[in-house]
Formats: C-alpha cells, sequence, structure tokens
C-alpha cells in the first residue's frame, strides 16, 4: 500500500511522465520500423538521408573540410597546448588525442585532401579505395552521427534502458553473459544503422553501464547489419529471390556467433571492469523482495528520469555526442578505411590469407572453393568486397554463401572496425581481426547447411 501510496504524489506523477515521453520518442526515433522509398528502416535513419538531400553536393566537401580542420587543430593543440582545450575535459579528448592516434589524425587528414582534390597516387584516391570512403561511405555516417548524437540522451538519460534491462536481463544474462539492456543496442542496429549500436554502446561503457568485456562483446556482435543493406547486398549477387531464407539465415549465423564468440578468446579474456577500473556489484542484477522484473524495472527507470534537471543539460550531451562522433571518429574512418582498402585492391594479402579456407570450402562442399576463399579475408576491408567478387562466380549456392557470410562476418574496417577503434569499446586492431575470424569459421558452417538445404 505504501508504494501505491508514494506513486500518486505529484513528484513521482512527473518523474514517470518524464521517464515515459521522452522515452517514447526515444523507441520510435530508434526502433520503430517504417518504410521509406520502398526499404524499412528507422526515422532516425529518416532524418539522416533528409540531410543528405538537403545539402547533396556539399556533403563530401564539409566532410573533407571537417577531417582536414581536425587534422590541423590537433597539431596546433600539441605544439602550442592552449589552456582553453587543456583545461577543459572535453575539447582536450576531442583535440588531443594519444599519440597513436594523433598520427591515424593526420593520415586521414592527408587522404581527406588527396581524395577530394584528386592529388597524388591513384591508389589514395580513386573510386574503390578513398573515394568509396569519403564520397559514399562518410556523408551516410555524419548524417547518422549527427541526429543519432543528439537524440541518444532520449534512450540514455530517461530510464528507458533501465527498465529494459531488467525486463531483459533473464533473456541476456543465461544467452549472451551480458546486461538486459544491450538488447536495446542490437535492435537499434538491426532496423537502422550499425554505427548507432556502436555509439550507443560507447556512450553506455563510458556511463559505467557496461563493463570492459560487456562493451567489447556488445560492441563487435550486436553491431548487426540492418535489413536495408542485407537487401543490397543479396541483390548484388543477383539472389533477390532468396531474401527471407537469405536473411533468417543471417539471423541464424548471427546467433550462433554471438553465444560462442563471446566465450573464446580473445573477449573472454576481457576484464569484467568498469572504465574506472572498479568492479560490477553482484547484486546488480537482483530484483529484491515485494518488486518482479517490471515493478522494479519502472521504479529504476522512474527515479532515472527524477535525475534529469533541465532539457539544457541533455541538449548539451547529446550536442557533444553528436561532436564527439563527426569531429572525433570521421577522421579515423577515413585513414583507416583507405588504407584497409588500398590493401584489398593492390595487394594480394587477402587472397593469401584466404588460402588456407579452401579445405575448409570443399569440406562443406561448396562449389568453386578457390574463388570462394579470395572473398572470405576481403571482407575485413570492406563487407561489400565479397559480393562485388562473388558476382562473377557462376554457382547460386556459393554466391549465397558468400552474401551470407560477409554480413555476418560484421567487422569490417572501413566502417565497423574503424568506428570501434575511434570509440572508447576496449579492442584493438589485432583482436578485430582474430574476433572476425572467429565469426567466419562459425557462421560458415551454419551458412553453408542451410546453402545445401536451400539449393
Amino acid at each position: 500500500m505504501q508504494n501505491s501510496s508514494s506513486n500518486d504524489h505529484p513528484s513521482n506523477k512527473k518523474s514517470f511522465l518524464t521517464f515515459l515521453i521522452p522515452s517514447l520518442i526515444g523507441l520510435f526515433v530508434f526502433m520503430a520500423p517504417i518504410s521509406y522509398q520502398g526499404n524499412i528502416t528507422i526515422p532516425v535513419a529518416v532524418l539522416a538521408k533528409l540531410i543528405q538531400s538537403v545539402f547533396e553536393g556539399y556533403l563530401v566537401a564539409m566532410v573533407s573540410l571537417i577531417i582536414a580542420t581536425m587534422s590541423i587543430a590537433s597539431i596546433f593543440t600539441r605544439i602550442i597546448k592552449p589552456p582553453f582545450i587543456i583545461n577543459n575535459d572535453f575539447l582536450n579528448s576531442l583535440f588531443n588525442p594519444s599519440l597513436t592516434w594523433f598520427f591515424v589524425r593526420l593520415l586521414g587528414g592527408m587522404f581527406a585532401v588527396a581524395t577530394f582534390f584528386e592529388l597524388g597516387p591513384n591508389a589514395i584516391w580513386e573510386a574503390n579505395t578513398g573515394g568509396l570512403v569519403l564520397n559514399d561511405l562518410l556523408p551516410v555516417l555524419f548524417s547518422v552521427f549527427i541526429f543519432a548524437g543528439l537524440l541518444l540522451p532520449l534512450l540514455l538519460n530517461f530510464g528507458l534502458l533501465e527498465l529494459f534491462g531488467t525486463l531483459l536481463s533473464k533473456i541476456m544474462r543465461p544467452l549472451f553473459n551480458l546486461p538486459g539492456r544491450s538488447a536495446i543496442d542490437c535492435m537499434a542496429s538491426w532496423l537502422g544503422d550499425g554505427s548507432v549500436g556502436i555509439l550507443l554502446t560507447s556512450k553506455q561503457y563510458e556511463k559505467k553501464f557496461y563493463t570492459q568485456r560487456e562493451a567489447a562483446v556488445v560492441g563487435t556482435t550486436f553491431s548487426a547489419v540492418s535489413i536495408t543493406f542485407s537487401l543490397v547486398v543479396i541483390a548484388q549477387v543477383n539472389l533477390e529471390q532468396y531474401f527471407l531464407p537469405f536473411y533468417l539465415t543471417v539471423c541464424l549465423a548471427g546467433l550462433a556467433a554471438a553465444v560462442i564468440v563471446p566465450r573464446l578468446p580473445p573477449l573472454r579474456w576481457k576484464k569484467d571492469i568498469f572504465i574506472d577500473g572498479t568492479e560490477r556489484d553482484a547484486t546488480s542484477d537482483l530484483i529484491p523482495d515485494g518488486y518482479n522484473s517490471f515493478s522494479w524495472g519502472m521504479k529504476l527507470a522512474v527515479d532515472k528520469a527524477a535525475q534529469v534537471t533541465s532539457l539544457r543539460s541533455v541538449f548539451i550531451e547529446g550536442l557533444k555526442n553528436a561532436v564527439d562522433m563527426v569531429f572525433g571518429v570521421l577522421p579515423i574512418v577515413m585513414a583507416l578505411g583507405t588504407v584497409a582498402l588500398m590493401i584489398a585492391e593492390y595487394t594480394p594479402i587477402f587472397s593469401i590469407l584466404g588460402q588456407p579456407f579452401i579445405p575448409l570450402l570443399e569440406l562443406l562442399a561448396i562449389p568453386e572453393a578457390v574463388a570462394a576463399s579470395q572473398t572470405i579475408v576481403v571482407g575485413f576491408a570492406d563487407m561489400f568486397i565479397p559480393a562485388i567478387l562473388a558476382a562473377s562466380i557462376e554457382s547460386d549456392m556459393t554466391r549465397f554463401v558468400i552474401a551470407a557470410m560477409s554480413v555476418t562476418q560484421l567487422i569490417y574496417m572501413s566502417e565497423v572496425g574503424a568506428l570501434l577503434l575511434g570509440s572508447k569499446i576496449p579492442v584493438n586492431m589485432f583482436e578485430l581481426f582474430v574476433i572476425f575470424i572467429l565469426r567466419t569459421l562459425v557462421t560458415l558452417p551454419v551458412i553453408a547447411g542451410v546453402a545445401h538445404l536451400i539449393f
């Protein structure tokens, strides 16, 4: 009775509405599937497309200017050390990265200028390398980051994740050893864009909702490929008529990878400590006596909403999110994405690395195993390259397998890998490559098994 009467208090009603209204808007913006131009997407992705249409013809120049400016500003900060930047935590983290990321940022600036003005060797700026990153990928990321960053507090600050975290912990903990709130990251990626999921994961890690292990697992496992992009991939290999079994295969293989890969090194070796070195309270997932999952989740959600003191502070946080991603991550994606694509385009490294997969492909009875092997590891550079290479393969089964595998591998340096490295999520380049190989080894037999049932 005491709980009931306290819920009728005006301040509690205000807190409940503070939770309910922004959370419903956040759910709609980030997770409501809507039809737009014949595709299923989410509202934040539609807003991003509106930016692209409004600034069409200018976005590439804007992105190039941002990346070049960040390189110059980083040099200025490192040499001059202006107090207004050094003494401000946010500006210092933005303009004064570690030495490694400083050089990566400079490389991104040089690549952006060279690509925009088509200067220097063709290998840097042509359409399949720097041109692909600057002209095709970065304008999309720029648009997504602006709205996703600004609107992310709707998910983070008003209690929605506290409610879902409690409701879904009984599923996510036993199955994936993750907090229930990680399901939100997956849904945002699945319905919209993997970059949204990475942004959401990174911010939750910084706010001590995820441990190092949980952030690394969620970032490398649940930044799923959207339905829309999956349709683009299957269309590239001329198998659109198989989209439904294709996507079901992707989901099945992705589930297998999500269960198995986090239980293997290097993800298994990640520490269960927060960003500041503290440990998770062992009782954090327990529901107190007198509550069920829903009522306890609602209490946590309303308590979280009650902590919001002003809309101005929420807007400033969203603005910082957007600035951090646009100005901090785009140069990294330009640098690492271009390097990866140059290696894929101009060296035989990925073809050589694919050779050991020939016996596995033959064991799985995949036709044209040698040609298929050349597409396997190249997906680490960019997810779309395997589908492009597979278009010339005659076997429908092999094209199906390659398309599904390229989507479930998930880690590719032209976007997801570079975003992960540019975020606070605790993973490095070598770990990402190992996770990529592990995901390939886990998902390939699942995909091949389904392919044999279909073809």
